[in-house]
């Protein structure tokens, strides 16, 4: 029995093709049917560069690690037939020191699929049928939302960026970018029990970060978030001049968590400003715990993640769903989803 895939051939070039899985589910592993994915920054890049953050595609590969799926074969797992099941990327080895710790992110072992970190590289999500470690997959009550059961992995990250930013109830946050990992972050934060401001340069991210329950909202050009005014700042947008922005904001022995790769640029970046105002500058990369937090967030009906919908896609027009992300116009997650 054969299955649609896509393949990411070359920058700018998804090919769809017809794909047929082993008669055999490899040892520890379930056979899944894909149920939602969403399209996350990293796959952009691929998509652009067929590369990101300096790893280059060694060979045409399937993107996608946002997702859910609907479990075809247990394969002697507690899983039933049909089953929905959240997906956690991160296959980790369990017994390396970092993980041992509790700190998968780091496994000196680990593997992520749709990734060039990955060496061979393993398909990613944006498939109709795969196989996937069992370990990896996640039950969830009846009723969940697949569409919603999609964000379980990106928001993980920004609930990683604020246990990073160490802000809780009472802090006041800003949140710098309003893209699909920003608005995550403002329900994060938010979750946390923080007040979160956002700022963006598009009037309509602000629009949609407020409707989802932040505060002031600041248009980039137009106004500017009060300097010194923030316990925590989340940035999340990428843009060198949105970190300097995020320098100013954080009150003074404030901090600032990085949740988005920071590209390079010949903007100078300002440095001073951390040692004169005490500030705690940190990364925040993948998760660890977060992934069950943001499992329990979105399963427990308290946050409508409907609202951070954009678009949706069927596989066949992975591409077409690509290009709107890279146009910038499409405010929120776009999702994907199989065919008919």
């Amino acid at each position: 029995m054969t299955h649609s895939a896509t393949v990411l051939a070359a920058a700018r070039t998804i090919e769809l093709t017809e794909r047929s899985l082993p008669d055999a589910v490899p040892e520890g592993h379930v056979r899944l049917a894909l149920a939602t994915a969403s399209l996350c920054g990293t796959d952009l890049h691929y998509y652009r560069h067929f590369a990101n953050a300096g790893f280059e595609l060694q060979r045409p590969v399937t993107l996608g690690h946002e997702a859910c799926a609907y479990v075809t074969d247990p394969n002697g797992s507690d899983f039933a037939p049909g089953q929905l099941v959240a997906l956690n990327p991160i296959i980790f080895c369990g017994e390396c020191e970092n993980c041992r710790a509790g700190q998968e992110n780091y496994c000196t072992a680990k593997k992520f699929p749709g990734s060039a970190t990955t060496v061979p590289h393993i398909d990613g999500f944006f498939q109709a049928r795969f196989d996937f470690p069992a370990f990896c997959c996640h039950a969830v009550p009846e009723g969940t939302d697949p569409d919603h059961l999609t964000f379980t992995e990106p928001l993980a990250c920004a609930m990683h960026s604020v246990t990073v930013s160490r802000a809780g109830a009472g802090d006041r946050v800003l949140v710098t970018g309003c893209g699909p990992m920003g608005l995550l972050a403002v329900v994060a934060a938010r979750s946390a029990g923080a007040e979160v401001d956002v700022t963006d340069i598009r009037p309509e991210a602000v629009e949609l970060a407020r409707k989802i329950g932040a505060g002031a909202g600041f248009v980039a050009g137009k106004d500017a978030p009060p300097s010194g005014a923030y316990d925590a700042v989340i940035e999340a947008s990428g843009s060198p001049h949105a970190f300097n922005q995020a320098l100013d904001a954080a009150r003074r022995q404030g901090r600032v968590s990085i949740l988005s790769n920071i590209q390079l640029s010949d903007t100078p970046v300002h440095l001073h400003r951390i040692m004169l105002k005490e500030l705690t500058v940190a990364g925040s990369f993948q998760f660890n715990v977060e992934f069950r937090q943001a499992l329990e967030l979105i399963t427990s009906g308290r946050q409508d993640f409907e609202q951070l919908v954009a678009a949706r896609f069927p596989l066949s027009q992975t591409a077409d769903a690509l290009e709107l992300m890279l146009s910038g116009k499409a405010a929120g997650k776009i999702l994907i989803k199989p065919e008919e």
